[in-house]
């Protein structure tokens, strides 16, 4: 085939990703792994032209075939919780709870809560980590946090959610998420790329879904869940409070096989592809090797195993503490029974 038609085909292949995934327009250029070589191909390489426009439709005809598998392969996509606009008692009622899937944890309520406001319209913000630079999207759930403990038990809801997708400004900013207590607002470190549209919240302890109305590639990592307004004083103190018990963020991890590296200052980035490695996630495809999200993932590994060394402190730290275990309400056991988490 002569080089100008291979040319006026090939293009397609990225014309058709950045169409429908706009945070694709900025790659800078496409970086090829190769397990067996100890070097990198990169696209202004001796490579010929030929050879990089074939190379370069191969891994836009790849990213999007594992794009499109995110319809039929979702898992839990939240690697960590980074950081709350407001925490009313840490550690007590930090984020990290929100990772949890039970409504007990050591025989305590597990949820966080926002500090109080008298302004029913103020926002707050929560941040999470994503398992990897490059993930697709398709919905979150959330349940808010119902005061069992308190008069009426009130549900503390907001009045609607929003998600931002994106990555820190730069990589000092990135750093110094590591460093920051998770109490400590970080939503000025971010470039968000991605807003989604306004979900209304109810005010029903229970999974709300919210569906993304297209798969959404998040390029970066990192997603901000955007409370927006309150709806439930507290009687105590008759200011308002926004408390999530549990977040589920479903879609699938394109990492190890697709990886980033985002550009100062530019924020272009570099797209890294593994042939191999792709390779590898479709046979786990064909195999059926995935998860159904027609409800909430359960708890990871990695969280099971973040679960353990808290008890360690705690059993250590605290002499005569005793384990209690996952938590003794066989009301609320019955109720994550019916999502899947028991």
């Amino acid at each position: 085939m002569p080089v100008f038609i291979l040319e006026s085909l090939l293009p397609f292949g990225r014309t058709n990703s950045v169409g429908r995934f706009q945070q694709l327009s900025r790659i800078a250029r496409i970086t090829e792994l190769d397990l067996s070589a100890s070097e990198a191909k990169d696209a202004g390489s001796s490579n010929s032209n030929w050879e990089t426009l074939k190379r370069d439709h191969e891994v836009y005809s790849s990213l999007l075939q594992a794009i499109e598998s995110s319809k039929s392969c979702r898992n839990d996509c939240i690697g960590y919780a980074v950081s709350a606009s407001s925490t009313d008692n840490y550690p007590d009622e930090s984020i990290v709870n929100t990772l949890i899937p039970m409504d007990k944890y050591l025989n305590r309520p597990s949820y966080w809560s926002s500090k109080g406001h008298s302004d029913p319209n103020a926002p707050e913000t929560l941040i999470y980590k994503l398992k990897a630079d490059l993930c697709v999207i398709t919905e979150v759930f959330m349940q808010p946090f119902e005061a069992y403990f308190q008069p009426g038990k009130p549900i503390y809801s907001a009045k609607s959610v929003r998600f931002r997708l994106g990555h820190p400004k730069s990589s000092k900013d990135e750093s110094d998420l590591l460093k920051m207590p998770q109490q400590q607002p970080a939503d000025d470190k971010f470039i968000w790329t991605y807003t989604s549209e306004e979900f209304p919240m109810t005010q029903e302890k229970c999974f709300q879904r919210f569906n993304l109305p297209e798969p959404v590639l998040c390029v970066g990592g990192y997603l901000q869940i955007q409370l927006l307004g309150r709806v439930q004083r507290q009687e105590m103190d008759d200011l308002f409070y926004i408390c999530v018990s549990h977040v589920r963020v479903v879609g699938r991890p394109l990492g190890p096989a697709f990886d980033i590296e985002v550009l100062e200052p530019s924020q272009e980035f570099v797209l890294k592809y593994n042939r191999d490695v792709f390779g590898c996630m479709l046979q786990s495809l064909t195999n059926g090797s995935h998860q159904d999200s027609n409800v909430p993932p359960t708890l990871s590994d990695d969280l099971v195993v973040d679960a353990g060394i808290v008890e360690f402190f705690l059993q250590n730290h605290h002499p005569g503490f005793e384990l209690m275990g996952w938590g003794d309400d066989e009301e609320d056991d019955d109720e994550m029974d019916e999502v899947g988490f028991l």
